[in-house]
C-alpha cells in the first residue's frame, strides 16, 4: 500500500513543474517499462498490482519493486484504464550540444511543437530511422509529459531529447540546416548529403521567422491533392524516409 506522500509524489510528476522539481517521470505499461529497464535510464521504482508477476521482468539490476492496490494504481496513473505496471524513472541530463556531436548524422529540430501526440510519434519515428538526437525549442511540449511517453511506445528510452534556445544553438552550427515549409525545394530533388538538421515547425504557424533566418535550405513535400497542410509528425516521417532512401543509393 502506498503512503499519502508517495501517492502525492507520483501524482505530482504528471505535471511539468513537478517533474522538473523532482527530476522524475512515470512510464506506464509492460512494453514501455521493459524498454526503459533495458536502457540507460535510471529506474527509481516499479509499482505493480497483484495480477502482475514481477518475475517476468527478469531484472539484472536492483530496483525497488512494490505491489500496490488497484485503487492506488488508479490514483497515480494518467490513463483512464490503467495498466498493471508503472515505473518511476529519473530524467537524464544530456551533454551540452555542440557542432561536433551533430556531425556525420541527421538530427531533428522541433520549433514550438505543442501537441504531445505529435512529439511522441516523432520520437518513435526518429527511433525507427536511427536518429538519436531531437533538439527542441524551450517552448516545445515536454518529452516526459505522460501523453508523449505513451505515444512514443518506449522509443523515448533510446532518443536524446534536448531543450535549448534554438536561435543561439542554430547560429553556432556549421552543418547544413534544412527547414520544412510549404514552398521550399522538392525533397525528392534535394541532395541532403550525409549530415544535417531537419527543422519542423509549429502545428499551426510553422517555423518562426527568426529560426527561418538560420536555415540554409527550405524543403517541402510536394502536394498532389488539395489538403492545406500535412500533420507535422507525418511530414517528419516522410522527410526521414526520403533521407534514409537516398543514403542507400
Amino acid at each position: 500500500m502506498l503512503s499519502k506522500s508517495q501517492i502525492s509524489l507520483l501524482k505530482s510528476v504528471q505535471h511539468k513543474k513537478d517533474r522538473i522539481t523532482h527530476g522524475l517521470f512515470l512510464v506506464e505499461g509492460y512494453k514501455s517499462v521493459i524498454e526503459f529497464i533495458n536502457s540507460r535510464y535510471q529506474i527509481e521504482a516499479i509499482y505493480h498490482t497483484a495480477s502482475f508477476n514481477p518475475k517476468v521482468l527478469k531484472l539484472s539490476q536492483k530496483i525497488n519493486i512494490s505491489e500496490i492496490s488497484v485503487t492506488d494504481l488508479q490514483k497515480i496513473s494518467s490513463f483512464k484504464t490503467p495498466q498493471d505496471l508503472i515505473a518511476l524513472v529519473k530524467i537524464p541530463t544530456w551533454p551540452v550540444l555542440n557542432n561536433t556531436m551533430l556531425k556525420q548524422k541527421f538530427s531533428l529540430v522541433l520549433d514550438n511543437l505543442q501537441d504531445p501526440g505529435n512529439l511522441g510519434t516523432i520520437i518513435r519515428t526518429a527511433d525507427w530511422f536511427g536518429i538519436r538526437d531531437i533538439i527542441c525549442s524551450e517552448d516545445t511540449v515536454d518529452a516526459y509529459n505522460p501523453k508523449v511517453v505513451q505515444a512514443s511506445m518506449g522509443s523515448l528510452s533510446r532518443i536524446n531529447v534536448h531543450y535549448v534556445n534554438l536561435s543561439v544553438v542554430l547560429a553556432q552550427i556549421t552543418i547544413p540546416v534544412f527547414g520544412a515549409v510549404l514552398n521550399g525545394g522538392n525533397i525528392y530533388h534535394t541532395d541532403f548529403g550525409s549530415e544535417g538538421l531537419i527543422v519542423m515547425g509549429n502545428e499551426g504557424n510553422g517555423i518562426r521567422p527568426e529560426i527561418m533566418n538560420l536555415i540554409n535550405k527550405a524543403v517541402t513535400i510536394p502536394r498532389i491533392g488539395n489538403a492545406e497542410s500535412l500533420n507535422v509528425a507525418v511530414a517528419t516521417a516522410l522527410i526521414c524516409s526520403e533521407i534514409n532512401r537516398k543514403s542507400y543509393k
